[in-house]
């Protein structure tokens, strides 16, 4: 992998990646600015703003024009919204690729923001947010933040609540887009079917005269491992988060814990979803995850399952995590994980949206790039000793907490299950 980084005097960065043996380019705007850039009042506001992104700029006045210019070329489009950015990107057949330049630059830095858009862009973000609240299994990731972190952004909903987005007036888009939206916070990342040095002077030609003033600082995340330790919503189906604080991007051990969790919940082969679900039929899906940022972090174990039988699989969970901290994994077990990784990357190395993903998120967060070769390295050098030390550490009585949606309160009796 060919990684070309430039940046522009305003201080944007520019990255390219040539992708040999591919049809496809992709051309992505990511922006150092998401949910926990937001204050109370703003909750939500990063969400919005990605939406009024599609309806209309000068140059395209309407929502119409945006997607006809796209769909037009057969390309795919799209933008999300993260804990700490927010993305904007088109595919597309590499010979349009400068259409794919020139639409996602114009919505990304240009967007009008008419009020009779935002005003109809409203109902459609509260049918978003009842849409996520009606399936408990995404619900239950919002529980589970907010047990975490509580009254601050990281334990926020990243759609906001709806008070907010009743509130929200063109002038909270203006003036957060002018604290957020400058050259320092901006990474463009174009891979794919492309002649490098052709396609940053595109670039440079569109972001130029972006802001170069210094961006708005956000607060850092609080990590309290004394707040409550269950939280619970009454429903008739039963889904459950259980983890606790992690490691954070700047640990050059998080990789030790991506190790960790594959061994752990990751494949139909791992630990969890064997004893889980193949031998005790508790559970329908079982896995691990994490969430890293620059400032904090969190694994955790989510499962679906039969709602007269949750305690007996969070009871499995738990001996799951004690039985990896005190016994290390055995060398087998241990290449068996690596190789799962390897591949996974190797999988979604090869389209050039995913790598436009992984330089761009790479570059803006942690101001580095490690290119797959080195990533593949860095998880070669983990040792059965690290995943025993980093397991010890995250495993604790202490720093375990579950969010449960399912129906029952009675939170005393599972709280006495968050043992190792």
């Amino acid at each position: 992998m060919r990684i070309n980084k430039t940046a522009l005097k305003n201080g944007l960065r520019i990255i390219t990646v040539p992708m040999i043996g591919t049809k496809t380019a992709t051309v992505l705007v990511m922006v150092k600015a998401g949910l926990y850039n937001e204050t109370k009042k703003e909750n939500g506001i990063s969400h919005f703003l990605e939406h009024m992104a599609f309806k209309g700029t000068k140059k395209r006045p309407k929502a119409k024009d945006i997607a006809v210019e796209l769909d037009s070329i057969g390309g795919r489009h799209n933008a999300f919204t993260g804990f700490e950015r927010t993305g904007y990107w088109a595919k597309v057949n590499a010979e349009h690729i400068d259409t794919a330049i020139s639409v996602i630059s114009d919505i990304s830095m240009n967007g009008v923001l008419e009020r009779k858009e935002i005003e109809k862009e409203r109902g459609v973000i509260m049918e978003e947010i009842n849409m996520r609240k009606d399936n408990p299994m995404t619900h239950v990731e919002e529980l589970f933040f907010e047990l975490l972190y509580g009254d601050q952004p990281a334990g926020w909903d990243i759609a906001g609540p709806k008070e907010n987005i009743k509130k929200f007036a063109k002038e909270d888009f203006v003036k957060y887009k002018k604290e957020h939206y400058v050259a320092e916070n901006i990474v463009v990342a174009i891979a794919g079917n492309i002649e490098s040095g052709i396609i940053e002077k595109k670039i440079a030609n569109m972001f130029e005269n972006v802001s170069n003033k210094p961006a708005k600082k956000r607060t850092a995340v609080i990590e309290d491992k004394n707040r409550a330790r269950v939280l619970m919503e009454n429903r008739d189906t039963t889904h459950f988060l259980l983890g606790g604080y992690s490691l954070k991007l700047s640990d050059e051990r998080r990789l030790i814990v991506r190790v960790l969790l594959t061994i752990l919940g990751r494949g139909m082969s791992s630990r969890l979803f064997t004893s889980i679900r193949e031998k005790n039929g508790l559970a329908y899906y079982v896995r691990m995850g994490e969430e890293t940022q620059t400032d904090s972090g969190v694994y955790y174990i989510r499962a679906g399952v039969d709602s007269n039988k949750a305690g007996k699989a969070i009871k499995l969970a738990t001996q799951e995590l004690k039985k990896i901290k005190d016994k290390k994994v055995s060398a087998k077990e241990l290449k068996k994980a690596r190789e799962m990784i390897k591949g996974s990357l190797a999988i979604e190395l090869e389209s050039s949206d995913d790598v436009a993903e992984w330089v761009a998120e790479q570059e803006l967060l942690e101001n580095k790039i490690l290119t797959a070769e080195e990533y593949i390295a860095k998880i070669e050098s983990v040792t059965e000793e690290q995943i025993q030390e980093v397991a010890n550490e995250l495993f604790t009585d202490d720093n375990l907490k579950l969010a449960m949606i399912g129906p029952r309160k009675d939170s005393a009796k599972f709280e006495k299950l968050l043992k190792i």
